[in-house]
């Protein structure tokens, strides 16, 4: 089993990659491999809505959402890190969301998702919230803890004196590597859940 963590941060090795560590830390101990891929600090075009994915299979601009996506395929799931940007998530790490889920074709159902987010003092819960749509719309379970999955401080040195936002992520890498292996456990009992024809509407038809 392998769980991705996206840090959206821009400083590669501050509050948000603390947090991101912890729950990788506890996932590793529950037998679970991690990766952490920096994102953050790149600058990702956003989806221009071309459509040209559904076509090419990927998205027209070749770089890291392709390259992350061959991961994403084969992995068991992922952990979205960001730091709050005025109450929501840094624009590349939601630049980099909107165009993988986008163009990847690939089932996303019943991969487990989790989102971590940091901030010196508000803005936690509305990118929280954000983050987590991509899971929802795709059949992705979530992955909870005790507390909503948020850190607070402006440095690392603060940050690691929040023992609740740290113990929160413990919890969330120990309820993440549970799901995930009930998860594949009902698989091999019981498939995959059925699979109906998707029915596109809008609010004028």
């Amino acid at each position: 089993m392998k769980v991705l963590l996206i840090n959206g941060s821009p400083n590669t090795n501050g509050c948000t990659f603390m947090a991101l560590s912890e729950v990788a830390n506890t996932l590793n101990s529950e037998g679970v491999d991690t990766e952490i891929v920096q994102v953050g600090n790149l600058t990702i075009p956003g989806c221009n809505g071309c459509w040209k994915c559904k076509e090419l299979k990927k998205c027209i601009y070749d770089d890291i959402v392709n390259e992350f996506a061959i991961s994403f395929s084969e992995c068991d799931g992922i952990v979205i890190g960001s730091p709050v940007f005025f109450s929501s998530a840094n624009g590349s790490v939601i630049s980099f969301l909107d165009r993988l889920f986008f163009s990847t074709t690939f089932s996303k159902v019943m991969k487990v998702g989790a989102a971590v987010v940091n901030a010196r003092r508000g803005g936690c819960s509305t990118t929280f919230d954000v983050l987590n749509k991509y899971f929802t719309i795709s059949g992705m379970p979530i992955a909870s803890s005790q507390y909503w999955n948020s850190l607070h401080g402006y440095t690392r040195e603060e940050a690691i004196k929040d023992e609740e936002g740290m113990q929160t992520m413990r919890v969330l890498g120990r309820n993440m590597a549970f799901l995930l292996k009930s998860i594949a456990l009902g698989k091999e009992k019981y498939g995959l859940p059925e699979v109906e024809a998707r029915v596109f509407t809008d609010f004028i038809r």
